[in-house]
């Protein structure tokens, strides 16, 4: 005797239905596409004016607390003043770009990431296994009041960001397997060394580095070695000369060289020691320790 299939309300299989279509949202990780911005403390704002504004050659604006300094159209630097208690690290937050700002907080949340600061004025932030601060911005947002990318900057492209990883493994979870970013270069000092990995967003050519070699008490100077940002040049002629225009005082100002991934490089340092490191973006030399998988940025990318 066949027995009668019991019948399901349709109240139920609607609210299964829409369960259902919420979760599978929630499991589509929108694009992440590029660095938004690189947020620093400083302890001194009158000399970091001078250094973004004048030896970088960003025009700025100043809001919240914050000085926004204009890289591009797309992209931009930010200082704000050191908190009480002083950080050891004066890299605050690094952001990056996706193509659904609100997709992307409903996916991580999905995943149970806890969210540092809720989505507002198209961003919103998490804290990574580490503890670094990392924001996700809309696509296309502009900062409001910011000026136009000054003619007097030597580069007008953020291509990566880097600072000190205790546990690869820890930060691979999240940036890899969570986020979609894609294995681009590592190296290290010797040959068989791993002391940098390297990863781009999973939809562009910016990337992540990984700073592994900080020993176990890094002072102020090595975290701002560490945890530093890169600004892309076809030609690093251009920026030794773009410097000097700019009345770049120091060594540093010329003195380029060789990078383990074959790119030649410049680097500077802030008022509160971090890093700004110029990159060819292109390698004009032979990468050490392992290919580079991605394909390199350029300068109209992220404009």
């Amino acid at each position: 005797m066949r027995r009668p299939v019991p019948s399901i309300p349709l109240l139920t299989v609607v609210c299964l239905l829409l369960s259902l279509s919420i979760f599978t949202r929630a499991e589509q990780r929108p694009a992440i596409t590029g660095i938004a911005f690189v947020r620093m403390y400083t302890g001194d704002p009158n000399a970091s004016a001078t250094f973004y504004g004048k030896t970088l050659g960003y025009g700025h604006a100043n809001s919240d607390g914050i000085t926004r300094y204009s890289v591009n159209d797309l992209q931009w630097l930010e200082v704000e003043a050191l908190p009480t208690p002083a950080p050891t690290s004066r890299l605050a937050a690094v952001a990056f770009t996706t193509r659904d700002v609100a997709a992307l907080q409903r996916y991580l949340e999905a995943h149970n990431i806890a969210i540092e600061h809720p989505l507002s004025h198209g961003a919103f932030a998490v804290r990574d296994p580490e503890g670094n601060l990392i924001y996700f911005v809309q696509e296309g947002t502009k900062v409001t009041g910011l000026p136009v990318a000054s003619p007097n900057a030597p580069s007008h492209r953020i291509i990566h960001a880097g600072f000190l990883v205790k546990d690869a493994d820890a930060e691979n979870r999240f940036y890899r397997d969570l986020l979609g970013f894609r294995p681009y270069w590592h190296g290290g000092m010797k040959e068989g060394k791993i002391d940098w990995v390297s990863q781009q967003v999973p939809d562009g050519t910016d990337w992540l580095e990984y700073m592994l070699e900080g020993g176990p008490d890094p002072s102020a100077k090595t975290l701002g070695v560490l945890n530093h940002f890169s600004l892309g040049t076809p030609h690093m002629p251009d920026v030794i000369a773009a410097l000097a225009r700019n009345q770049c005082e120091g060594p540093n100002c010329t003195k380029s060289q060789m990078g383990k991934d074959g790119k030649v490089q410049l680097n500077l340092f802030d008022p509160d020691l971090t890093r700004v490191e110029y990159m060819e973006f292109q390698p004009s030399g032979t990468p050490c320790c392992s290919p580079i998988l991605g394909k390199p940025p350029t300068e109209t990318e992220n404009r």
